[in-house]
């Protein structure tokens, strides 16, 4: 997606989602830089968002993920996040 991306990671209990998403911007960051994959410097944004899935959710979360472009074809990113905030009970005005 030009906007966004869903990756799904099986993470290992020493590491946190905190290191783990620092250690995939930088190597990627530098990879895309590296190879000059861009035009102009890549660079990632400050912020991310990580959400757990159960184990027993996990077949339906990986086929999410590889569908991605498809499913943004009728839904953008935005409409997406707050359907899933209002779908768990959180306050869009917060």
């Amino acid at each position: 997606m030009p906007d966004h991306v869903h990756c799904l990671f099986l993470l290992n209990r020493q590491l946190s989602i905190s290191d783990l998403i620092k250690q995939v911007k930088g190597a990627s960051s530098f990879f895309i830089n590296q190879k000059k994959l861009t035009s102009q410097k890549f660079a990632w944004q400050t912020g991310y968002a990580a959400f757990s899935v159960s184990t027993s959710v996990l077949p339906q979360a990986y086929q999410y993920v590889k569908r991605q472009k498809q499913h943004h074809l009728t839904k953008n990113f935005s409409q997406e996040y707050e359907a899933f905030l209002r779908l768990y009970g959180y306050d869009l005005e917060e």
